[in-house]
């Protein structure tokens, strides 16, 4: 028999939930707990969890639709399980319909949602859901500013959407910048992304690459399931970090260990892409972390070549139509530039004094179209093992940049493959990064 995915109860007062985002689709294999979709409530947003592996079927609820408590949302069939007959008994007529009146259920352990955000009414007298706070964050915006369309005038992802879109296309608009929350001695934003069903395994810390944040990371996690607690870091000029860019990258490893060493003491395992390479292979290098294992994707400082046209485009960018147009240099398949991502995206591209210390980091780092950083040698003196991964068809950094490494460190590269791996080849991602984590504990 099909197991029914439904949507949890998670507080007294909840009737329903607005599926927010889906992070696997129909007829996508999953795995027993491996985040399938977020839902945003009045009070909350949180991640739920695959009650099961199996092959996801008769996704019933897009993004953006509102679900009562306990109603199911899709059904996950067994491997080899027949798709027709296994449906559901009350569903029988047509499995992708859910009778309207289902009533709430009780929630067990393994549908559950992973991770709850905190209450959507804060302090500041203004009320707005925990994903509308965070789009508006990643955007710059002042919540004050937007009119809100939920249930007593409460600020909904949309209304920060709707604003952004409106002000790319109308005029710059004036953002008011708040300074971000950065935990006592950590001088770079970073989060917990999972808690870990192991703390006996390292964490994994994860960097990201040019013009993006640590919430870019989100999507790969969704591709399968590690016990390992996982701390994502925004680089300088990224994300809530600061925009204050060091002159090298002895001075960003400085900020990322003593970031690290805020949130965590012990071993860990660095896993960072693009610029964040050659980041974390600086980190590496210097020692002052316990770092057992260094992945490396589309890593940026192993040879001289570099999309210069891409780098500039994507940070002029502030329309959606000449974001995606560079976007679509970052990936084979089209169909990952989901509608969220790319919102995600276009919102960040709305705060200009981020955009400005990311043109900042183009220019000292990737001058005149050319990585003028180098960290091939460095790389090949680590004594640590390393996994480096890149896209077979990436259009950003030349996949040519793996051939010639040490034979000691492993080298993967995947055909019909662009610039983000993370995403095109999220399972096979998880499993490289499940096998790294089970070598060093």
């Amino acid at each position: 028999m099909p197991v029914e995915v439904i949507l949890p109860k998670v507080d007294m007062d909840m009737e329903s939930g607005q599926i927010s985002r889906w992070y696997a689709k129909d007829g996508d294999a999953v795995t027993k707990g491996q985040v399938l979709f977020e839902i945003e409530t009045d009070k909350a947003a949180m991640e739920v969890d695959a009650p099961s592996s199996g092959i996801l079927r008769n996704v019933t609820a897009v993004e953006g639709t509102t679900v009562p408590v306990g109603q199911a949302v899709a059904w996950i069939f067994a491997e080899g399980e027949t798709y027709a007959a296994a449906a559901p008994t009350n569903t029988a007529d047509a499995p992708a319909v859910v009778a309207p009146e289902a009533k709430p259920a009780a929630v067990s352990k393994e549908t559950a949602p992973a991770t709850t955000a905190t209450t959507a009414d804060k302090a500041d007298g203004v009320r707005a859901t925990p994903l509308a706070r965070r789009v508006a964050k990643e955007a710059g915006i002042d919540l004050t500013s937007v009119s809100g369309s939920g249930p007593k005038g409460r600020i909904q992802k949309k209304d920060v959407e709707n604003g952004v879109a409106q002000g790319a296309a109308v005029a710059k608009p004036v953002v008011q910048v708040r300074e971000p929350a950065i935990q006592a001695g950590a001088p770079l934003h970073a989060a917990w992304l999972r808690e870990g069903k192991n703390s006996a395994l390292a964490p994994l810390v994860l960097i990201h690459g040019f013009g993006s944040d640590l919430n870019s990371w989100r999507p790969m996690l969704g591709g399968g399931t590690l016990d390992n607690p996982i701390l994502a870091i925004d680089l300088p000029g990224h994300g809530a970090s600061p925009h204050t860019i060091p002159d090298d990258l002895h001075a960003i490893a400085e900020l990322v260990e003593q970031t690290v060493a805020a949130y965590h003491s012990g071993p860990i395992i660095l896993v960072a892409h693009s610029f964040g390479g050659a980041v974390a292979t600086e980190v590496a290098a210097r020692s002052h972390l316990d770092i057992r294992a260094l992945v490396l994707m589309a890593s940026a400082g192993l040879g001289a070549e570099i999309n210069g046209a891409f780098l500039s485009g994507f940070v002029r960018a502030r329309t959606e139509p000449s974001l995606v147009a560079w976007m679509k240099q970052l990936v084979q398949d089209e169909s990952l530039l989901t509608k969220p991502f790319v919102s995600a995206t276009l919102a960040q591209s709305q705060n200009v004094a981020l955009r400005d210390a990311q043109q900042l980091v183009a220019d000292r780092f990737f001058a005149d179209g050319t990585q003028v950083i180098d960290v091939r040698q460095t790389l090949a003196n680590l004594t640590i093992p390393v996994r480096v991964i890149f896209g077979a068809a990436d259009r950003v950094i030349p996949a040519t940049h793996a051939t010639g490494l040490p034979g000691e460190i492993a080298v993967h590269l995947f055909a019909g493959t662009g610039h983000m791996p993370q995403l095109e080849q999220r399972e096979k991602i998880m499993r490289i990064l499940a096998e790294v984590s089970r070598s060093v504990a």
